[in-house]
């Protein structure tokens, strides 16, 4: 093969403007320079041979002058010069000078500097030539008695190394490698020794594990993951061999090391399907999942526990491990949460239903809330557990923290508590959270402290003591202790409505109604119905007047009044028509939602997967225009373009728009047809610059000289060079580019002028202004996603609003919304089936997020004044919430624009 047919397969990239240097230079350098000068020599030497240059001549010149130094850079060096030049002549023979740094290479297995010896012996694995090594052979397992740990362990390296290539150069290798590693303390020695016996010699290495499994969980985790690794291979092999080593994968799932338990636990599911295996690799896969930090890696084993639950035999085990799952969910990580509910809603059972109720009084509300929004699709899906949900609910009720959690747990309650017991049940619990009532005369009594706590009268232990006299008396302590008034002694739902929060009356209100509406319809005795109503509606008259006294830290809103007042009179009434909206309707609009929940995550998944499939696959050919035969260039499509477009990752298709014209929408005129200079800029945003490539054309018959494009900028625009000045022949043109940098979302405006000489003219230099160019704040925006939680946030905390009136003339609501999306970029979040239908107003809710990571709400709120005609236009308003000003007005602005172009 010759020199130009040899293949090489690393390029360097050395500098065009360079010359390369010339071998008699560096021969020179080699030969006479210093050390520094030597080394940079060396490097030139290394590219060049890399880039396929041959160098023969420096062989020697290397061996000679640079190999015996001792500079452990120029070492470091020579191993990578050693690696990449041709050791042998053309027709296959070692070349002689290799005997000389054969000879070196000696003397530094022997240094006493372990680097060096290391370093030589790592080298040493990268060498396919047995006449180079055979030499060395003494020397390398010398090494392996080094005091050294770095160069014990590149020794057992380059053994196996070598006797995996050139077996009868050590034909003892495994043998001398299990003594070693009988007698070896260092921990990476130890596994690369027990390596290479796993692959060189299999039976030693089981061997030896035999000798010492029982002190595996002492041994570091580096060799203990080589260990997880040669039972699982052993075992796939011979299944015989499970029973020998399974304990020893059972004691490994309680290494330190949670990459040793990962794969330990997946090795012991593959080993046995019994039920205690199952259970222990699952347990030590969920403890991963709660201390591991990292999101991806409790993603990742999460996957694997839904693979445990696929086979039907572990999924019985699974079940008994699901609060163990649920602790999962104190992990902030919404996916790591979505992912685990899901498994658990898949999990649940008549017997882990009572274990996963304890959640509910969870000190975590986000995990307390994941919780029941689970327990509520539990009891919509499964009607054989919702008696079972519904008495475990009951009994965790009382010991509810959280405001939030309370609200979930009583509409739960409301909804599917179906019998006479429960009813009565829920009563209690409500009158045992709520405390004596009336709440305000009670409370008022024990700020004036009318009401007294019993005094606690505690008897201390009799004893028995002996008098002077020598007979026996009997002594008792009689103690009393009043007890401290605390705000937390109050119960729940009496703290929360003190607390000003009566969003939970509206909420118990509603419950009570539904539960007194079913009551009297199980109920045939007029007197228990009307005591029962006449309770529900003495707990909303209290509440109310709560509400309005002075005692709560903040007032009863108008809403929850409204809320409370309007049970009151359906209970009052009793009519069939609202016991079916209450009892009826209410739960159909929940199994309605969950659906629809339930297709926009199919509908979402689908839209995801779309999104991976490949337009251009890895098989399919790329045309070169310059390596394509002349019949093929008869062709009618334009190769330039076929040739843009599959670099841009798109296919050509027919009905495709010209690409070129979205371009010449970026033109700007920036200067009139009769102006001696005519101008015209292409706007080129990418992300963070904006490049601006201006046409300048002469249109005078003078040579102008020194024309300069002088440019400035308003906004949060910077220019980050002036534009060099040109010389213009007549009639001639030529293009200026200048960069601007953005620093945020908000419209900017770049503006300047043209200044030049006329070429043998006395006067003063000439200007020619220039128009305006805006920059658009849409090629910056982006449509995004966030949770209902993360948009209330975000409203609430963002300072800057911006309200624009509908002003426009198009007469449907869903068109004008989808006309706003289509302007702004926003992505609507208010989902599909809630703007379906027709009801003459609508309200959803927008966002989007720049490329610099701010974020945009808009809530649109619009209606239809039917009483003006068909033909009337949308009225309404659309206000805008962002962290900055400049962001709120921009997009306020570009509302403006855009509702007044479009008519429909």
């Amino acid at each position: 093969m010759t020199a130009a047919e040899n293949v090489c397969y690393t390029l360097i990239n050395v500098p065009m403007d360079s010359e390369p240097p010339s071998e008699i230079s560096l021969k020179n350098d080699l030969e006479k320079g210093d050390v520094k000068s030597k080394t940079e020599a060396l490097k030139k030497v290394i590219i060049m041979i890399l880039n396929g240059e041959k160098l023969p001549g420096l062989l020697m010149t290397i061996i000679r002058f640079v190999l015996p130094l001792q500079d452990h850079t120029i070492k470091k060096l020579l191993l990578v010069f050693w690696e990449i030049v041709p050791k042998t002549t053309p027709d296959g023979r070692l070349l002689h000078e290799m005997i000389l740094v054969c000879d070196a290479y000696r003397k530094d297995l022997q240094h006493p500097n372990e680097f060096i010896r290391g370093s030589t012996l790592r080298f040493l694995c990268k060498l396919k030539e047995a006449e180079l090594l055979e030499p060395l052979m003494p020397a390398i397992r010398a090494c392996l008695e080094h005091r050294h740990s770095y160069v014990r362990r590149n020794a057992v390296l380059a053994i196996y190394t070598i006797y995996r290539n050139f077996e009868h150069l050590i034909p003892d290798a495994p043998e001398l490698i299990h003594d070693f590693l009988v007698n070896e303390k260092d921990a990476s020695c130890k596994r690369n020794a027990f390596m290479m016996l796993i692959h060189a010699d299999q039976d030693r290495a089981l061997d030896y594990l035999s000798t010492c499994i029982d002190q595996v969980q002492t041994f570091g985790d580096i060799l203990q993951l080589v260990i997880v690794e040669l039972i699982y291979k052993v075992c796939h092999a011979n299944p015989s061999e499970r029973a020998r080593f399974i304990r020893c994968i059972y004691n490994l799932l309680q290494s330190s090391s949670p990459a040793v338990k990962y794969e330990a636990a997946g090795t012991l599911v593959t080993l046995s399907s019994a039920p205690t295996a199952i259970k222990a690799a699952a347990q030590c896969y969920i403890d991963l999942i709660i201390k591991e930090s990292d999101n991806n890696v409790k993603l990742i084993v999460l996957d694997r526990l839904i693979e445990l639950k696929e086979h039907p035999a572990h999924e019985r085990v699974l079940q008994d491990l699901v609060m163990d799952i649920l602790r999962v969910l104190s992990t902030p990580d919404l996916e790591v949460r979505k992912k685990t509910l899901q498994l658990a809603l898949d999990l649940v059972s008549s017997r882990n239903v009572e274990e996963l109720m304890e959640f509910l009084s969870d000190n975590n509300e986000a995990a307390a809330a994941d919780v029941l929004e689970f327990v509520r699709e539990a009891i919509q899906r499964f009607d054989n557990l919702r008696m079972l949900i519904v008495e475990k609910m009951l009994e965790v009720f009382h010991a509810i923290k959280s405001v939030k959690i309370y609200r979930g747990a009583l509409w739960i309650l409301g909804e599917y508590c179906s019998t006479k017991e429960d009813i009565q049940s829920v009563m209690t619990e409500v009158r045992r959270s709520l405390g004596e009532i009336p709440i305000v005369e009670s409370e008022i009594k024990k700020e004036a402290g009318e009401l007294k706590p019993e005094e606690e009268m505690t008897v201390g232990p009799v004893q028995k003591l002996v008098t002077e006299m020598g007979t026996y008396a009997t002594q008792s302590a009689l103690s009393s202790s009043r007890p401290t008034k605390k705000e937390d002694e109050r119960p729940p739902l009496r703290g929360f409505l003190l607390d000003g929060d009566f969003f939970v009356a509206a909420s118990l209100a509603t419950t009570l109604t539904k539960i007194a509406l079913r009551y009297v319809a199980l109920v045939q005795e007029k007197k228990k119905q009307n005591s029962f109503v006449a309770e529900a509606m003495l707990l909303m008259a209290t509440i109310l007047h709560l509400g309005k006294s002075s005692l709560p830290k903040k007032p009863i809103t108008d809403d929850d009044v409204d809320r409370i007042s309007l049970c009151l009179k359906v209970l009052s009434e009793c009519s069939p028509l609202m016991n079916d909206i209450f009892n009826k309707e209410c739960r159909q609009s929940l199994s309605h939602m969950l659906s629809a929940k339930l297709e926009e995550e199919k509908l979402s998944q689908k839209k995801e997967s779309e999104k991976r499939n490949v337009t251009v696959q890895p098989d399919d050919p790329i045309s070169f225009m310059q390596l394509t035969a002349k019949n093929e260039m008869n062709c009618k499509e334009d190769q330039f373009q076929l040739s843009l477009l599959a670099a841009m990752g798109n296919t050509q298709r027919k009905e495709a728009a010209d690409p070129l014209a979205s371009k010449l929408n970026k033109v700007t005129q920036l200067t009139g047809f009769s102006d001696p200079v005519y101008a015209e800029a292409y706007v080129h945003v990418n992300q963070y610059d904006i490049v601006l490539d201006v046409l300048v054309v002469n249109q005078t018959s003078d040579t102008l000289q020194n024309c300069t494009l002088e440019l400035a900028t308003l906004g949060d625009l910077k220019l980050v060079e002036k534009p060099s000045p040109l010389t213009l022949a007549p009639h001639d043109f030529a293009n200026i580019k200048a960069n601007v940098k953005v620093a945020s979302t908000e419209n900017g405006i770049i503006f300047g002028n043209i200044v030049y000489d006329v070429s043998g003219a006395a006067s003063d230099r000439n200007c020619v202004v220039l128009s305006d160019i805006h920059i658009d704040i849409m090629d910056y925006i982006q449509p995004a996603t966030c949770t209902d939680a993360e948009f209330r946030q975000m409203w609430a905390e963002f300072e800057w609003e911006n309200k624009v009136t509908v002003n426009t003339n198009i007469v449907d609501l869903n068109d004008y919304l989808q006309h706003i999306l289509k302007s702004t970029n926003m992505k609507c979040l208010t989902p599909e089936k809630a703007l379906s239908g027709y009801c003459g107003f609508m309200a959803a809710n927008l966002y989007a997020r720049s490329i610099f990571g701010e974020d945009a709400l808009a809530n649109v709120s619009i209606e239809k004044p039917i009483q003006q005609g068909p033909e009337a236009p949308v009225t309404g308003h659309i206000r805008i919430r962002a962290k900055s000003q400049g962001m709120a007005l921009s997009l306020g602005d570009k509302i403006n624009l855009s509702q007044k172009k479009t008519s429909v």
